[in-house]
């Protein structure tokens, strides 16, 4: 019994026994936070921002195509001249012939690429629209002989089809009838939903399906696409920069888009020095 109590006693003497922990509401919501970051983070790793400059060779060699005059550089059947890269130059709007150009560029490095097209991340097998089928389609497929567009071409073998967009001769925006995800998408650098591009794009795959394919196109499981995260401008003059990068991010299979607003300036000058090559510069992986 002695025994007995003189434990008891040194017991009660002992330092007691941490009281257990209870996480108040805002140390679980930063826990579950920290792991939802975790687990983006995996899934979708941060891309590395970009550069503010090219090196300084290539700073060298846009100087000297803004000091040309007269032609600048042709890809395919687009060309530039000095007039088409001045605007290029900052607060400056894009014309037809730079857009065209960039596109072509797209389509030369799809069609002369050797990389396996099937894996998300690598380059997609596009065909590119020029600048000059939207307005032909707002005439009509019939009307335009739209369906002559693609005499050689079988765009229902591609994975996906680029078309730059000019509304009222006011603003550029990108387009795509993405074959590889079953979606019909809208990019717009001024947060507009466009759901008449979506509509037409819808009636022209109808109508080119039924001439090439003398059936209706099956659109069982396909959508009309706009991201939340299409990064937007904050000038009225950076649409058709936006829409260049746009078109080029999208040919290599990519949705995530690694540029803002802040850098226009460097891509303006980037696409100057890609422009004057002839040839689009290599993507960092």
């Amino acid at each position: 019994m002695e025994k007995a109590l003189r434990k008891a006693r040194e017991t009660l003497r002992a330092p007691r026994p941490p009281l257990p922990f209870h996480p108040s509401y805002d140390e679980l919501l930063l826990k579950d936070r920290r792991r939802d970051s975790e687990i983006d983070d995996r899934i979708r790793p941060k891309k590395r921002p970009l550069p503010s400059k090219l090196p300084p060779a290539a700073e060298k060699e846009v100087d000297a195509i803004f000091a040309k005059n007269g032609p600048i550089a042709k890809c395919a059947r687009e060309a530039v001249n000095s007039t088409d890269i001045s605007r290029m130059r900052p607060g400056q709007w894009l014309n037809d012939e730079i857009i065209n150009f960039y596109g072509a560029m797209i389509l030369e490095r799809s069609t002369g690429s050797k990389e396996n097209h099937k894996g998300l991340g690598k380059l997609m097998k596009v065909h590119y629209f020029s600048t000059f089928f939207w307005p032909k389609l707002n005439e009509g497929y019939a009307k335009s002989k739209l369906n002559r567009w693609t005499k050689k071409i079988d765009i229902f073998s591609k994975d996906v089809i680029l078309i730059p967009v000019n509304h009222g001769n006011a603003h550029w925006t990108a387009a795509a009838i993405n074959f590889r995800r079953k979606r019909i998408e809208s990019y717009d650098s001024m947060g507009m939903k466009r759901a008449n591009v979506l509509s037409m794009l819808r009636k022209y795959l109808e109508l080119e399906h039924q001439d090439k394919r003398k059936k209706p196109f099956d659109f069982t499981g396909w959508t009309d696409y706009v991201s939340d995260d299409t990064p937007q401008q904050e000038n009225c003059y950076d649409c058709g920069v936006f829409t260049c990068q746009f078109l080029e991010t999208l040919s290599r299979g990519e949705e995530d888009f690694a540029f803002t607003q802040k850098d226009m300036p460097y891509l303006r000058r980037r696409m100057v020095w890609e422009i004057g090559r002839a040839s689009l510069m290599e993507q960092p992986s």
